[in-house]
């Protein structure tokens, strides 16, 4: 098991830590940075796009797939580049919860990004997708944690 503090895994510890650095209009620029760096679907879980959960509740269209490899869950996101305040959470959360274990995926605060003060920079209407997308990987995450026990 990965170190956690404040019931977060280390990589997404690191990531509400440089935005709790950032200030004001860096925070958004965080998130563009994250959205750039998301990397395109591989190859076969775009040929299977269909079998990717979608988030509704966010008004971007959302896709989210969470596997586990070796007992720690990978996540691929398909967010459109031009929703990119939201690809950028989702990269960042792929990013901080790639390699945690579904038990360490479930246990991530559903506020915790109150501490990276991403309400200051955008809308609520989007944190209430961003509170969405972690609910749908902590759903999966419960999914895989239950079918493999």
């Amino acid at each position: 098991m990965s170190e956690t503090t404040n019931g977060l895994p280390a990589r997404l510890q690191a990531i509400v830590e440089e935005f709790e650095w950032a200030e004001g209009r860096e925070k958004l620029e965080l998130l563009l940075d994250f959205s750039a760096q998301m990397p395109p679907l591989p190859e076969w879980l775009a040929e299977r796009h269909d079998s990717m959960d979608q988030v509704h509740e966010c008004m971007s269209p959302v896709f989210v797939h969470g596997e586990l490899v070796d007992g720690r869950m990978q996540w691929y996101f398909d967010v459109p580049p031009e929703s990119p305040t939201v690809r950028g959470y989702a990269a960042l959360m792929a990013a901080g919860l790639n390699d945690a274990t579904p038990d360490e995926v479930l246990q991530v605060p559903a506020d915790f990004w109150q501490a990276m003060g991403l309400q200051e920079v955008v809308t609520y209407q989007r944190i209430r997708g961003i509170s969405a997308i972690l609910a749908h990987m902590k759903r999966l995450a419960l999914e895989i944690e239950q079918t493999t026990a």
